[in-house]
Parts: structure tokens; sequence; C-alpha cells
């Protein structure tokens, strides 16, 4: 590891009694942009990401953040971390200025530098309008936006959010993306969540826990590519009967979807689209559709969490 890189897990594991909550988690951040973690509920993302940002002490293995090693030098790396929370530490009877002035200084921020940086974080997060206000009193969007300002008020290098959308509406959801992405043009984000509709509006580079382990680490693309494509919706003017589309060399199954649609499936053959085209004009059924099905994030997210019912 070299002290560009701006994570480092390594063999990182957690132990809740006699439980292993996390087993052997590696990866490494070297890039600004959003990295989604992602998993369902219970598969080990908030124990990684409170052992990453110092809040509990791992059974084994090593954090790294900016080269520095947040068991032996956690004061100074966590300098580098801004963390919210999946429930966010806001205190409600403090106004918007006083909770961000509260949290610069536990972030140990010289006195003189605070009210530019609470006008740059209040800025940055759309809340400034709402600085005399006690946070009480403001909607569960606004509240979400001071999360995320106590996270950044020190302009660290690393920002961490623990499932940020949570209880939102539709409209917060999309303007809390947007100051995701807004804020990752400068620093890199870790944003975890269970939902893939999130992770997939959200992140270029995906990392997925399962029963404690990672199960996958790579882009979102690849994500959305993992299981090979191997169903066609198709539509007929004429149809067929089903024994003459499973007859294709190459189709393994046909069924009936409703009118004159059919899914076909198929077993990876090349050009399966040419011949379907080609049956379908020789023998006039006169094909009016033909889509390519790709499995949807909920069948790759089964798949590969090992709970897929196929």
């Amino acid at each position: 590891m070299t002290n560009e890189c701006i994570v480092s897990v390594r063999g990182l594991s957690h132990r809740y009694s006699t439980a292993w909550a996390i087993r052997d988690i590696n990866f490494e951040i070297s890039q600004k942009g959003v990295l989604g973690l992602l998993g369902s509920n219970g598969a080990g993302k908030s124990t990684t990401m409170n052992i990453m940002c110092g809040v509990l002490n791992q059974t084994e293995g090593e954090v790294y953040i900016g080269g520095l090693n947040m068991r032996r030098q956690p004061e100074e790396a966590k300098k580098k971390i801004g963390f919210l929370p999946q429930s966010a530490p806001l205190h409600l009877d403090l106004t918007v200025d006083e909770y961000l002035t509260h949290c610069a200084y536990i972030r140990l921020m010289e006195k003189k530098n605070i009210p530019t940086a609470l006008a740059e974080a209040k800025d940055r997060c759309g809340i400034a309008h709402f600085s005399k206000r006690l946070i009480k009193n403001l909607s569960g969007g606004y509240r979400q936006r001071v999360g995320i300002a106590q996270a950044i008020i020190h302009k660290p290098g690393l920002v961490v959010l623990d499932e940020p959308t949570n209880g939102l509406d539709p409209n917060q959801i999309t303007e809390v993306r947007a100051l995701i992405k807004e804020i990752a043009e400068e620093r890199s984000v870790i944003f975890s969540s269970h939902i893939l509709s999130e992770i997939q509006a959200t992140c270029k580079d995906i990392k997925m826990i399962e029963n404690g382990r990672m199960v996958f680490a790579d882009t979102i693309d690849a994500f959305n590519n993992y299981i090979v494509p191997h169903s066609l919706i198709v539509s007929f003017e004429n149809p067929p009967a089903l024994a003459a589309l499973q007859a294709i060399e190459g189709i393994t199954k046909a069924a009936l979807q409703y009118g004159n649609t059919f899914r076909l499936h198929f077993s990876g053959v090349k050009h399966i689209t040419e011949r379907i085209v080609e049956t379908s004009v020789a023998n006039g059924w006169r094909l009016t559709e033909i889509n390519l099905e790709r499995s949807s994030l909920d069948e790759v997210f089964a798949q590969l969490s090992g709970k897929s019912t196929n």
C-alpha cells in the first residue's frame, strides 16, 4: 500500500461474541468518485464502515486511511474521514450553525478556519438559509443534508455515508443523490445501501458484501451484466406452435407470455437472433418484435448473494 491510496482495507474481520459479522474483507480506493457498498440488511456493511471510521475496533485485519493505520493512529486517520452513520448524530435542539460549529470543534479544526468551513459546507449542502433554525424543525431531507454537512465540514479526503437516503421521499432521494455526486467530484465517497436502484443511480464502482464476505468487486456495468443474458421476448403476427420455436437450434425453452408474444430461453449460441429471424421468414410467422432480456439487478443480487431460486 502507498500513501497515495485513500483507503486500504486488509484482511478485515470482526466477531460479535462467537459469530463473525465480517470475514476477510479486502479492498482499496485510490481515486475520487462514488463507490457503492451493497448488501442486504445484516450483511456486514455497517460493521465494515464503523471499523473503517474508527467507531469499532476490529478483531482482525488493518485499515489504512491515507497511509495512516486507523488502529495505531486513530486521531490523525479520523481527520481524513467524514462519516454519516445510518442514524444521523444530530442534536435536534441546536440550530444548524450551532451544531455544525460543534462538529468542527470535534474534528479539531483551528478556530480561525471554522467560519469559512461552516459557510462552505452549508452552501454545498443547500442549507445556508436554515442557519438559525433548530434542527428539530427541519424536514427529513434537510436533516439529512445537515448530516452530510457535518461529514464534509473539515474537508476530508474520504466521506462515508451509511444508507443516507433511508426514510426520504422520492424528491428528497433525488436531491441527496445529486448532492452525493457533487461531493464526489472533489473526494472519495463510500455510499452504502441495500437498495439496488440507489447504488445503480449513484455509483460507478461496487463492492458487495453478503454474509460477512466480499462477493463482488467491479464496476456497475459489470454488475449489470454479471449474468449473461439468456432470454428473448419475441412477437409474431402468425405465431407458431411452441414446439416449432423450441425446434430452433439454440432455443432451450419457449413459453407463451400473452397474445402472440413469447419468451425464448437460449443456451448462449451466437447469432441466435439471426436464426429466429431467418426461421420466421422461412415459415411466414411475420416476426414483429425481438428484444434481448437482461437479468434484472434483483436477479444479479440474488445470484451473487447465493439466494437465487433458479
